[in-house]
């Protein structure tokens, strides 16, 4: 079971009413989205139906938390013969042209003629009836619901793709801190052993060496560990797969991202063996795979 979601997605939904008396209505709704920090929502609509604007956002916020999501509604009406208004100062500026043609011999023109040019036959621009037109928000404002369904129907797959991406890469660092653990457990051993040589290169007379390699290894030591580190790393290793049961939680993970890297980061610092900091390199190569891929966690 998917147990997150992505960002990136695309929904779509179409309809129609018919109107009694004409003017009858289809349209189309596309919405999609992508990675974002916080929920944005565009939104593009029909002339007079600013209402669809509020339901749209509404709408997109009882589905989503996070993503930059583009709506828009495109709609037609179709008019019957009932529903054309005749431009009667347009008609009559044709009729004055013609008559003036037709004195000098050109063919009178026909009243389909006539109501055929541009601007002669105008459709109303605003539905006059109240009721039609919360008819036709209701009905445009059902899709606007259906296309977002499409897409958090979309985001979930994509977030089904991501589940096992990420998990895979929880499951190598919890692979590489378990390594850096064994490895950090020789630490000690060899940061006296390096000191001891040393010592003895440097000294090899000097009286009490063995008291002093013994006090400055521990000391080294001491700066070297890095227990507290490893002990950090499995406990967000832990939150990391707690959170990807608890959706939405990109924005939580995508903090985590950052504790991992700085545990990460002082690991190589303290790191006094070659091994071990490549084991460092390695983790922080794989923290910031899972970064990008937290990037597009809802």
């Amino acid at each position: 079971m998917t147990h997150i979601s992505g960002m990136t997605g695309f929904g779509r939904a179409d309809g129609a009413l018919v109107v009694e008396g004409g003017g009858d209505w289809t349209w189309s709704v596309e919405v999609r989205s992508v990675n974002g920090r916080n929920l944005e929502i565009r939104f593009r609509g029909p002339p007079g139906f600013d209402s669809l604007e509020r339901h749209a956002k509404a709408a997109a916020q009882a589905r989503l938390s996070r993503g930059q999501v583009t709506l828009g509604v495109q709609a037609k009406r179709a008019l019957g013969a009932a529903s054309l208004v005749v431009n009667q100062d347009i008609l009559a500026r044709y009729l004055t042209l013609a008559n003036e043609l037709a004195e000098e011999g050109a063919t009178p023109p026909s009243a389909d003629g006539l109501l055929s040019l541009r601007g002669v036959l105008e459709a109303p621009e605003e539905i006059d009836d109240p009721e039609t037109r919360a008819a036709v928000e209701a009905a445009m404002a059902a899709s606007i619901d259906q296309a977002l369904d499409a897409l958090k129907l979309s985001r979930d797959r994509e977030g089904g793709q991501l589940l096992p991406v990420i998990a895979d890469f929880i499951d190598r660092i919890a692979a590489l801190t378990a390594a850096a653990e064994t490895e950090a457990a020789a630490q000690t051993a060899a940061i006296r052993d390096r000191f001891a040589r040393r010592m003895t290169e440097l000294a090899p007379d000097a009286p009490g060496l063995e008291d002093r390699i013994f006090l400055e290894a521990a000391a080294l030591a001491t700066k070297a560990d890095v227990r507290e580190e490893l002990d950090r790393l499995a406990a967000h290793l832990a939150s990391a797969r707690t959170l990807l049961q608890q959706p939405p939680a990109g924005r939580k993970l995508d903090f985590l991202m950052q504790e991992f890297m700085r545990e990460a980061n002082t690991l190589c610092s303290k790191s006094a063996t070659t091994a071990l900091t490549g084991i460092g390199l390695e983790l922080k190569a794989v923290i910031e795979q899972l970064r990008e891929q937290v990037q597009n966690v809802e």
